[in-house]
Order: structure tokens, then C-alpha cells, then sequence
């Protein structure tokens, strides 16, 4: 069986201790009459008497000092401590218990008789300690049975063949772990109590969630109270929701499980579109018995994130959506969002906050940039942060520096650029599935030191430098039609700039139009089709790295026209302020910036003595840089962006 193949299957839960009748052992079983006879016998009697034999030691004398003077005393007692004792003890025990000797009770399961060693059990496995120890009816029965209950509904059974792997744990600390008996294991480790044979199932597990196991296994660990694979399930679940709301098990789901998983801020969605989707899909599975829970549904939708059109013309054509009050009321909320900015700050945070989710675990790809000599390049390499390494992917098509970089349903774009020759307005873009580069439709205008950023699938592509003058063009992309179309200009002409999407807005931050540099901030609202200035930053800046993570905008490096940069800071669009966060270690002008694995990570760039291969990480919580693997082929001015990874 694969991992694929790994399902949890329902099954009932309730073991009882029952009161019993004492009775005999087998004869065989106990007879502590006889001696030993045989020569198998006398072998296993010497090996325990030999645990006992230690030689007496002659008397030592002993050295204490007392206010920096020696006394020697004699010593003729002291305490003999052998580490090897218990090592020495258990594989008695074992061979004892495999041989059926000394045993002094039988644990019945399911028809099947066990044999084993009250003090074995007592000492190893705590649902035993309790029944021993303390006053309950199994404590003296020579015979005790547990129940396994089948065909009852009162959750997971132990069995036989779980119980028996999990006595030879008790007496071996060994136990075999796989497809077929991770369930039923995990199952009698929890009721015995055995929480290191729980965690090894639970590590098990968790290795090998997938789109089609993740909720049955959630459910069971919940069942079971493992905690951690429960979070685990979770964490899985969120990363990838977009596959799982596509599976049957996400139709078996309860209403109170959903509401969890999408009001959470770390569900990884391309689009809040998605969650609207798979809300109306689980509801219309079971219209009848699920239409009442979907007013509390859509409140987790973060309504105001979708665009008027979506709203009025997708989410109000649902008929159970139009028939509830409160869900029309949501809708009215969502489009106040939109018309009226005034209102904004009067809906609730959690509806109006973008998902944090995309900042999951992904690749990081650098994409083009210059090498040594400052030719332009069209390669390509990406970092694993698990193996904390980087390693070579698909070159491009066409040699790429000052290229903008962005990353749309996971799927990354370069665009622009300058190839040592000219200004660029081909766009091409990688699929990381089949690990190929293709082209797609060429912008409008030609341009290098471009910004570009993803927002509501589609592509925003904000100014740059076309070879003789810096420029406040837009052009937005939509994949679907693959066509570009200009938006309205950005208020002032901005080459090297930061360009990030939050909150449903667009931002172009600093760069320069050759002959100023700015610390000018403005953002570009999709709805009203409007560029407005917002907080400037601390310092003036083009060149810089930017990126956006948990709901603020991050900004480091770049060139303020006398210094380059070694500075960063933070915009909080709730408060509507900068803030200075620690430099990084090293001066970064033609920096990149991205957000991955909860850090951020500053990419290349030029400490205006020589281009850089060097990468530094961010700790938010920390407020710290630490220096981590340099890219093996860049030396710096590249693009970066990060696909999620599919797990």
C-alpha cells in the first residue's frame, strides 16, 4: 500500500474494564515449585542470578577537603551504581515472557489469550499502572478481558493484533509502524496510554498527508485527541485548500470544521473567489440540512475582497445566497466596501483582511540579472529552503536584467527587461509542473527596471525605463485573454521602483524619474480606477527590495541618490506609518525582496563596489538578519519571485 492508498478507516471506540472471576492460570504457566531440570532451564537461571553477582571491593579510602585542608578516611560503605542494570534486566524479562514463564496474568482480547508479567505492565504501559495500582476489580483477577466493540458506535476499538505489537513494545521498546497498522496502533497507544508510541504514529502520519487522506485523517486524530496531528492536518489543509475543496471528503466535512478552516487568515487561495466556491459547493451538497449554516459560511468570505462585478453578478445568482437576509446584508457591506472608502474603516477587520496564507512555503526563483562582467543573463536558479540550498532550473528564452518578476497563479512571469541591447516588452512565463518557459502576448511598451506585482488574477506592470525616459504607465495582464490593456498612469513617472499588491490595492513605492529620487508612496485602487499618494517613506529610495507579509509592506536597501542602502523598514496600512526595522548586514542597491517561510529574504544586488550573490533572512519576530546560502550563479539585479509549493 502507498501512501496514496493511506485511509483512515470509521471504526467504533470504547474499551471497559470488566469485572471478572478469578481463576487459575495454566499449570504450565505458573509453577514456581519445580526447579530447573533442564539444561535450558539452569542456563536461564544463571543469567538471573548473574545479574546479582558483583564482587565485594576492597574498602577505599576516600579524599575530602574541608576549609582547603585533605583528610583521607577510611570508606568501608558506599553506593554501587550499575549502569548496565536495567539494560541487563528487560531482555530477561523478554525471554522470560516469550518462553511463558513467571507470568502471572492473561490479557483476553477478542478470543486471543496474552501472557504477561504484572510488573512488565505496571512498569511500561500506564493503563496497567492504574488497574494494579489502584482498587478496581482487574486488580487480583488472574484473567482479564477487554472488550472490543465493533459494531458499537462509541468511536475506535482496540484489537488483538495492535494489542499483541504494542506488548512486544512494552517488553522490547521496539515496534513496527506501517500502512496497514498505523490506525489501529495509534488507536491502542492512546487508550493504553503509550504517548511515544502516539507520537511515532502521529510523525508517521503527518509525513504522508495528502489531498485525498488529509480529513479522514483530521477527523480520527481528533477522535483520538492527538493534538499535534490534528494542527498538522490543519496546516496541511490550508496550504491546499484550492485541490481539497475540489475532493469528496471536503463534501463530508461538518459545518463547524469549515467555518474554522476558512475563517482562518492562513488559507492559501489565489482568490477569495475560491472560498466563495467551495462554500456554495459543500452547501448544495446537502441543500436541505446545510442552507441554514450558510449565513455563518459566507461571514468568513471576505466579501469586500472580490470585485463589485463578481459580487453582483456570481454571489447574488446564487438563490440561496438572495434568500437570506443576512448573507444580502454581507453582499451590501461588501459592495459600501467598494463605493463608499469612507465606510471602510467601520467593517469588521477580519472581512477586509487579505489571507496571509500565500507566504506558505514556496521555491525562490532568481530570474535573469548580471554576471560579474554586468552582461545580462537568462538564467535561472531557485532556492530550496528546506535543503537550505540553491540549485540551477529552465533558463529563459532571452537574456533578462532590471527584469520585473511576479508570480500569478502559480505560475511565475518575467517581464521587460534589457538584454545589453535593447528595452524589452516580451513577457514570458514558467510553469514549475512541467518546468518550462513560454511566451506569452508583449506589453504595449518597452521597459527594464520594472515593477510588477499579481492582483485578482491579473497582472499589474507599473513603469520603468524605455530606454530615453522614465515612465507612469500601467499595464494590466489577464491571463484568461491573454491580452494586455493600459490603466490609468501612475501620478508621477517612476523607474526602479517597489511595486507590491495589498488590501486590493496596487502600490508603487520610490524609484525615480532622472532626475529626482523619491520616498513618494502611491497605490492604485482597482474599483475607483485611481492612483492616490499615501505615507511616504523614511527614506528616499529606487532599487529597492519590497514585498508584503502578515498585512504590511516591507522595504529594504536601494539608492538615495548620495548612499546606497543598507536600511529597511515597515508600512502598516492600518495605522498608515513607517517604521525603521533593522539593517541588513550588507549594502544593497538592485536588491530583491520576497517573503517566504515566515521570513523575508533579501536577494543579490550591489554594494556599489561590486554585484552581490549573497542572501540574508529576515526574522520578524526577532528583528534580526542573519547571512544564509548565496545564489551559485547570479551576481545580483535579479528578479525573484516564489511559487508555492504543492504538497
Amino acid at each position: 500500500m502507498n501512501d496514496n492508498q493511506l485511509m483512515i478507516k470509521p471504526r467504533s471506540w470504547t474499551v471497559k474494564l470488566h469485572k471478572m472471576h478469578s481463576t487459575d492460570l495454566d499449570n504450565n504457566v505458573i509453577n514456581n515449585s519445580k526447579s530447573p531440570t533442564s539444561k535450558q532451564d539452569r542456563m536461564m537461571m544463571n543469567k538471573i542470578i548473574n545479574i546479582g553477582k558483583q564482587q565485594r571491593p576492597e574498602p577505599v579510602q576516600k579524599i575530602t577537603e574541608t576549609n582547603n585542608n585533605k583528610r583521607i578516611v577510611n570508606v568501608d560503605n558506599f553506593t554501587y551504581l550499575s549502569m548496565e542494570h536495567a539494560n541487563a534486566s528487560f531482555p530477561i524479562f523478554r525471554e522470560l515472557w516469550q518462553r511463558r514463564q513467571v507470568c502471572d496474568v492473561v490479557i483476553k482480547i477478542d478470543g486471543h489469550r496474552f501472557f504477561a508479567h504484572r510488573i512488565v505492565l505496571c512498569a511500561t504501559i500506564p493503563y496497567f499502572y492504574a488497574m494494579f495500582t489502584n482498587d478496581l476489580a482487574e486488580r487480583n483477577q488472574m484473567e482479564i478481558e477487554i472488550k472490543s466493540n465493533e459494531n458499537d458506535d462509541h468511536g475506535p476499538s482496540l484489537d488483538s493484533e495492535a494489542f499483541e505489537s504494542l506488548l512486544n513494545y512494552a517488553y522490547t521498546g521496539a515496534i513496527e509502524i506501517n500502512s496497514k497498522n498505523v490506525q489501529s496502533i495509534l488507536i491502542g497507544a492512546s487508550f493504553l496510554g503509550l504517548e511515544n508510541v502516539q507520537h511515532a504514529c502521529s510523525d508517521y502520519l503527518k509525513v504522508r498527508l495528502n489531498v485525498s487522506n488529509v480529513i479522514q485523517i483530521k477527523t480520527f486524530a481528533f477522535a483520538l485527541g492527538c493534538d499535534a496531528l490534528v494542527q498538522a492536518s490543519k496546516r496541511f489543509i490550508h496550504r491546499n485548500f484550492e485541490q481539497i475543496a475540489d475532493s469528496d471528503d471536503f463534501l463530508q466535512m461538518d459545518s463547524e470544521e469549515l467555518i474554522e478552516i476558512i475563517g482562518s487568515d492562513e488559507l492559501n487561495v489565489s482568490n477569495e473567489k475560491i472560498v466563495f466556491e467551495a462554500v456554495i459547493r459543500w452547501t448544495l451538497h446537502d441543500e436541505e440540512m446545510r442552507k441554514q449554516n450558510l449565513p455563518e459560511l459566507i461571514r468568513r468570505v471576505r466579501l469586500p475582497l472580490l470585485f463589485p462585478e463578481y459580487l453582483t453578478d456570481v454571489v447574488l445568482g446564487q438563490k440561496l445566497v438572495r434568500q437570506s437576509l443576512e448573507c444580502r446584508d454581507l453582499i451590501d457591506e461588501a459592495k459600501d466596501f467598494h463605493l463608499l472608502p469612507s465606510r471602510r474603516e467601520s467593517i469588521a477587520r477580519e472581512r477586509t483582511r487579505p489571507r496571509s496564507g500565500h507566504h506558505v512555503q514556496g521555491s525562490i526563483y532568481a530570474v535573469g540579472g548580471l554576471t560579474k562582467t554586468g552582461d545580462s543573463m537568462s538564467t535561472v536558479e531557485v532556492y530550496d529552503p528546506q535543503m537550505k540550498r540553491w540549485r540551477m532550473a529552465e533558463a529563459m528564452s532571452m537574456m533578462r536584467s532590471r527584469v520585473g518578476v511576479a508570480v500569478m497563479e502559480r505560475k511565475l512571469y518575467a517581464i521587460g527587461g534589457y538584454n545589453g541591447f535593447d528595452r524589452l516588452n516580451t513577457v514570458e512565463v514558467y510553469d514549475s509542473k512541467v518546468k518550462q518557459w513560454k511566451r506569452v502576448k508583449s506589453m504595449h511598451y518597452r521597459r527594464s527596471a520594472v515593477g510588477a506585482a499579481a492582483l485578482n488574477d491579473e497582472l499589474y506592470v507599473c513603469g520603468g525605463y524605455d530606454g530615453s525616459i522614465s515612465l507612469n504607465v500601467v499595464e494590466r495582464y489577464s491571463s484568461m485573454l491573454n491580452e494586455w490593456n493600459e490603466v490609468t498612469p501612475m501620478n508621477i513617472k517612476r523607474s526602479a521602483a517597489g511595486v507590491v499588491s495589498l488590501d486590493g490595492y496596487i502600490y508603487a513605492l520610490g524609484g525615480h524619474d532622472g532626475l529626482m529620487i523619491f520616498n513618494s508612496v502611491e497605490r492604485y485602487d482597482p474599483r475607483t480606477k485611481q492612483w492616490e499618494f499615501v505615507e511616504s517613506m523614511l527614506s528616499r529610495r529606487c532599487r529597492l527590495g519590497c514585498c508584503c507579509f502578515g498585512g504590511k509592506i516591507y522595504v529594504c536597501g536601494g539608492y538615495d541618490g548620495c548612499t546606497f542602502l543598507q536600511t529597511a523598514e515597515v508600512f502598516d496600512p492600518q495605522t498608515g506609518k513607517w517604521s525603521q526595522i533593522s539593517k541588513m548586514r550588507a549594502t544593497r542597491s538592485r536588491v530583491a525582496l520576497v517573503a517566504n517561510c515566515s521570513r523575508l529574504f533579501a536577494i543579490g544586488g550591489y554594494d556599489g563596489v561590486s554585484n552581490l550573490s549573497s542572501v540574508e533572512a529576515y526574522d520578524i519576530e526577532k528583528d534580526s538578519w542573519e547571512m544564509v546560502a548565496s545564489m551559485v550563479a547570479h551576481e545580483g539585479g535579479v528578479g525573484v519571485g516564489v511559487i508555492p509549493d504543492n504538497y
